[in-house]
């Protein structure tokens, strides 16, 4: 019995880890992103202007707090569909009084 019990709870930690990833590989993947294009971007514009060093330099540190804010919004969005998701995962069941015989 208590196996049927936890299978489904298990189904929803499976959806909630799941979900907790997809969060985390969007994150990642467009940190990488940011970075990247903050990378090239310097570096095609100090070739084009012949200032080496300066624009890569600015747009790697103008990359991390934008990543970070990116990063912020898509947690926000992440867990705010996790909250919105809960309530309709248990809407069906209703918790039986203590003490209830049947």
């Amino acid at each position: 019995m208590n196996r049927l019990q936890g299978s489904g709870n298990n189904k929803k930690d499976k959806l909630l880890n799941l979900t907790l990833v997809g969060i985390v590989g969007q994150v990642g993947c467009l940190t990488l992103a940011i970075v990247i294009v903050a990378l090239f971007g310097g570096l095609w514009l100090d070739n084009t202007l012949h200032t080496k060093p300066v624009f890569i330099i600015v747009f790697l540190l103008v990359s991390v707090p934008v990543s970070v804010l990116v990063m912020l919004k898509i947690v926000r969005m992440g867990t705010a569909r996790i909250k919105a998701g809960l309530p309709t995962a248990e809407k069906g069941k209703m918790e039986e009084p203590i003490g209830k015989d049947k």
